[in-house]
């Protein structure tokens, strides 16, 4: 069987759309007849080596990583450091095809170092936060230091692949790159889940839901989001954040002083089944993200056919079209995003619209599909 070492410092349930992604991958290899072995963070009572999913999970402790959804600076430097002798006995033990290193920083650093050693092609995969974030003062590409190792990174690996142009034309603009990046979207497997009514999920009927789900960090707007909300003097509109974070409770005090606590419902951390029975039964996602590098959780609500808004600044322009399968706002305009919040709830035939587009786009992310990409770039280089 051909095998597969997967490094990434986060793993579902640990960290956010990065840790999902690389899953994602990882699943379409393993349907496709692959074995796969992951090293990843160990986070408290997580066992440290597991079958998940057909995945064989290796969980290195790493001193400082305190929060699931959301990694400290420490851990981030340690990580690749502490998971260094794990990964070299995997190496020395199994034959692998190619090392999956997700993200240029923190993990980027272990990718090429056993590549090296053991002579095994590294594929980097980068996302977003670790080439480029606009809510981060340490964010790489204006952090001198941080700079230097991911353009080290990138120049080292051996392919590079990202999963949206816009991750693909920030590397290029920030770092000096001496070769291609390829650019390959996620692949999606559509989720099983029991849809209920709203009235056991503890919703009101004949109110309109807007829906978003994600880690609550600064990158994903939802201060933005709150402010926008509390603009729209209506009381039949209603607002539904799935997720936790480290902002959860400063977001409950501000929804709390805008005059919202009952109109905003904070789910906290839910399990899949739940998250998608909120989305079944919401009327709009809203995606608030200052930037994405691509959006999971747009592949996920096209699923239950909601119609989209989203910000113009991020990979999610790759798939989600103006007009046609979602509405833009300007990112950070808070204004913007109130106006087409009530332009859409007005417009139900652009609603209609939107809904049929989506149940079709996510079609073209199937595992089959991406896995035909990847065997096509795999067998060229």
């Amino acid at each position: 069987m051909k095998r597969i070492l997967l490094l990434n410092y986060e793993f579902p349930p640990i960290g956010g759309g990065g840790g999902v992604a690389s899953k994602k991958i990882a699943m379409i290899f393993i349907e496709n007849g692959y074995h796969v072995d992951c090293i990843t963070t160990r986070y408290k009572g997580q066992k440290r080596m597991e079958e998940v999913d057909g995945i064989s999970v290796y969980r290195v402790s790493i001193p400082c990583r305190n929060n699931k959804s959301v990694a400290s600076i420490v851990s981030l430097i340690l990580f690749p450091f502490l998971s260094l002798y794990s990964a070299c006995k995997l190496c020395m033990k199994n034959k692998y095809e190619f090392i999956k290193t997700h993200f240029a920083i923190p993990t980027g650093p272990l990718g090429i170092i056993l590549s090296k050693i053991f002579k095994i092609r590294n594929i980097l995969f980068i996302y977003g936060g670790d080439i480029y974030d606009p809510t981060k003062r340490y964010s790489p590409h204006n952090n001198g230091i941080l700079h230097c190792v991911v353009q080290w990174v990138l120049n080292y690996s051996d392919i590079i692949i990202s999963d949206s142009q816009d991750i693909k034309m920030h590397a290029k603009q920030y770092y000096k790159i001496n070769k291609q990046i390829f650019v390959i979207p996620l692949p999606y497997q559509k989720v099983t889940y029991q849809k209920i009514s709203r009235e056991l999920l503890g919703l009101e009927m004949g109110v309109k839901y807007l829906i978003s789900v994600g880690r609550m960090v600064e990158r994903k707007g939802y201060k933005l989001l709150l402010n926008a909300v509390s603009l729209i003097k209506d009381d039949a509109l209603r607002l539904i954040i799935v997720g936790d974070g480290p902002q959860r409770q400063e977001l409950v005090k501000l929804a709390g002083k805008l005059g919202l606590g009952d109109r905003v419902i904070f789910t906290g951390f839910v399990s899949e089944e739940i998250k998608f029975q909120f989305l079944a039964v919401s009327d709009i996602y809203i995606l608030s993200s200052y930037h994405e590098g691509f959006g999971i959780v747009l592949q996920e609500a096209m699923q239950v056919g909601l119609p989209i808004i989203t910000s113009n600044n991020g990979g999610q322009k790759d798939f989600v079209i103006n007009g046609n399968n979602g509405i833009y706002f300007e990112s950070g305009n808070m204004q913007d995003m109130c106006d087409k919040i009530k332009y859409l709830l007005d417009n139900n035939e652009l609603i209609r619209v939107i809904q049929k587009n989506n149940l079709e786009k996510v079609e073209e992310f199937s595992q089959s599909r991406i896995y035909k990409v990847y065997t096509r770039l795999l067998e060229s280089i």
